[in-house]
């Protein structure tokens, strides 16, 4: 062999080392899970990985992990644009103990899309905190789920708390069994944290038999920025609270309760608390609570005329009346 042929084996050893190297850890912009996947194989549909945790290494930002058929996949942390979706193959579980289901922690402009997941917290004992942990990220998009039975110290459905400008869209979904008696959550929380705001879409979403409250919308956190909710052809029962409240001083809450049966709750059906809090009810029931309407320390509760509030305990009344057009 001459000593160029020499040189050219020596420098191309390292060169293709390098290459295969890249090639192994190269992330894929669509990934699978399987229920008898192994996390060891490269999540490609041929061999799927069995863990959203596992798939979502390998799946570059802006990706897709798809599941191929039921499985218990576990708990996972999002820092990335991403898309976990589950199309009706089966049940796509997220089971955890102690801990949060899917925590979202994701740049400013990222979104994150969950679709088509079981996520349960196993009850009470289990000490669970939330199916869905957003602290930061642009967009959460939360479509076709179940989150239940999250009922640790702090456990709820969906803690929505950005610290950024952030936008939440909830859509046929079901929330329930979360919270535990005597402390502060419940169903869905949207609580901004300092310089954070929310802008939301609960649409066809259904908050049951949670402790505390179905949905709240919480402006109390110091420099916290404005909230804007817009709840429509929802269902807020049998929660062991409140139905729907908004409370804050400052910054300017506005919740528009549209189309939406709030029922059966233990203390308010509807309530607006605080100066800053505006909630506007139109074309909606709201029936079998311990107080239907109630506003308090300066909160406004508009309901427009269209609206059934009737066989609560007490049904209570609006802060102002605004006439369907």
């Amino acid at each position: 062999m001459t000593a160029s042929g020499r040189t050219f084996t020596v420098l191309a050893a390292p060169l293709l080392a390098i290459l295969f190297a890249a090639s192994a850890n190269a992330q894929a912009t669509r990934t699978w899970v399987s229920g008898v996947g192994d996390d060891a194989n490269p999540c490609s549909r041929t061999a799927p990985c069995k863990t959203f945790a596992g798939a979502i290494s390998k799946t570059s930002a802006a990706g897709e992990i798809d599941v191929l058929d039921p499985g218990g996949f576990g708990a996972v942390t999002i820092t990335k644009s991403i898309s976990i979706i589950n199309d009706g193959v089966g049940e796509a579980g997220v089971l955890v103990s102690g801990t949060n289901g899917i925590v979202v922690a994701a740049g400013p402009t990222d979104v994150v899309t969950l679709r088509g997941l079981f996520i349960d917290g196993i009850g009470p004992g289990a000490g669970s905190l939330a199916g869905v942990q957003f602290s930061s990220g642009g967009t959460l998009n939360v479509e076709r789920c179940r989150i239940f039975e999250f009922q640790g110290a702090s456990g709820a459905g969906i803690n929505f708390q950005p610290s950024g400008a952030s936008y939440l869209t909830v859509l046929d979904t079901e929330i329930f069994d979360n919270g535990t008696a005597g402390t502060t959550l419940g169903g869905i929380l949207i609580q901004p944290q300092s310089g954070g705001s929310a802008t939301v879409l609960l649409d066809r979403v259904s908050v049951l038999n949670n402790q505390n409250f179905g949905i709240r919308i919480d402006g109390t956190v110091s420099g916290a920025g404005a909230s804007t909710v817009t709840i429509r052809n929802s269902v807020a029962s049998a929660n062991g609270g409140l139905g729907i409240q908004a409370l804050s001083v400052s910054p300017a809450i506005s919740v528009m309760v549209d189309t939406t049966t709030v029922a059966n709750n233990t203390t308010f059906g509807v309530r607006a608390q605080g100066s800053a809090a505006t909630v506007r009810l139109t074309n909606s029931t709201v029936t079998g609570n311990g107080t239907g309407l109630g506003a308090s320390a300066s909160g406004t509760l508009a309901s427009y005329s269209n609206n059934n509030v009737s066989g609560n305990s007490t049904d209570g009344a609006p802060t102002t009346t605004i006439t369907a057009k």
